[in-house]
């Protein structure tokens, strides 16, 4: 109940965060369009033309966090916690597409280059830092939410877009060299696609449920080994629910006379050992005794089989 009532708290947390890059993203838009056409510079108008991609994006998750804190009903026993990483996959793709605009418009430049317009471009990109630094800081408070990572990775890059136009701004205005511009602009888009490469395997990796990064399965195989009144255990998967959430399920073998009131007392200790060490919060464990699971079915790990004589089966979400 505690660890729901963390996890309640981190999410709300996240919407608050995500609410408040959004309106002060929105603004920044604002700020460059205008400026962009007041000083008929192309190159800022680019610039908010990306903001709008991250007003978008900043949109959407805050759209999948709110999602997630809906309650699980009969259809979706989960909840809606997988909304928040459909949403982060898709803030990855626009990442990519931005890297392709970017670098077009940086190919465009080396043939066709435009000079950074005046004392307004310049203006109107410091404006954009300062606001981008404060919502950088924020959103480096949302914890390991898929979303809000996506979303910082959003803000970065219009921060080192901003700094992008300011130097090739300087460089052109003091040196009169015009493919300063389009140099950066390739820098910041290969920072950008490294990035959201990493965001898109994040997810990938959650949508096949595979093992979350920084857990070792051997590790926790070895933790429930070690609980006392184990003998051994098989069956075991461990995969992230969200970002956040971390599920585990898997069969442990016990002593024949072991008793059912000690067998949900020796699951209790199990689920106390994984949720320390490795932070997993929803665990199913099945206990076996008088018929543990073996053969081909315990080699390749299978599932699908019936265990009639088994201890219990007790699952719990801390």
């Amino acid at each position: 109940m505690e660890s729901g009532s963390v996890m309640h708290a981190a999410g709300t947390d996240a919407d608050s965060i995500l609410r408040q890059a959004f309106l002060l993203t929105a603004i920044i838009l604002i700020v460059e369009a205008g400026a962009g056409y007041l000083s008929h510079s192309l190159a800022l108008l680019s610039d908010a033309g990306h903001i709008l991609t991250d007003v978008v994006a900043l949109g959407f998750a805050w759209f999948a966090v709110v999602q997630a804190r809906r309650p699980a009903d009969q259809r979706r026993t989960y909840g809606y916690h997988r909304a928040g990483i459909l949403t982060a996959m898709l803030n990855g793709a626009a990442l990519v597409l931005i890297v392709i605009g970017i670098s077009y418009e940086a190919a465009r430049r080396f043939l066709h280059p435009e000079p950074v317009q005046g004392g307004i471009v310049i203006s109107a990109a410091l404006v954009a830092i300062a606001v981008n630094a404060y919502i950088a800081v924020r959103l480096r408070g949302g914890g390991r939410n898929l979303n809000v990572r996506a979303a910082l990775l959003h803000v970065v890059g219009d921060i080192a877009a901003s700094v992008g136009v300011i130097v090739a701004g300087l460089l052109i205005i003091f040196t009169g060299w015009l493919y300063a511009d389009p140099l950066i602009s390739v820098a910041i888009s290969a920072l950008i696609a490294w990035s959201a490469i990493r965001i898109v395997l994040d997810t990938l990796n959650v949508l096949m449920e595979g093992v979350p990064a920084g857990i070792d399965l051997e590790q926790v195989a070895q933790a429930v080994r070690s609980t006392d009144g184990v003998d051994s255990v098989h069956d075991l998967h461990v995969w992230s629910i969200s970002g956040q959430q971390v599920a585990l399920s898997c069969h442990v073998v016990v002593a024949e006379e072991l008793l059912a009131a000690e067998s949900e007392h020796l699951v209790r200790r199990v689920e106390e050992a994984v949720c320390d060490r490795f932070g997993i919060g929803h665990t199913t464990i099945q206990v076996e005794a008088c018929h543990p699971c073996t053969g081909e079915a315990l080699e390749h790990g299978l599932g699908d089989h019936n265990h009639p004589h088994a201890v219990g089966q007790v699952g719990s979400t801390r």
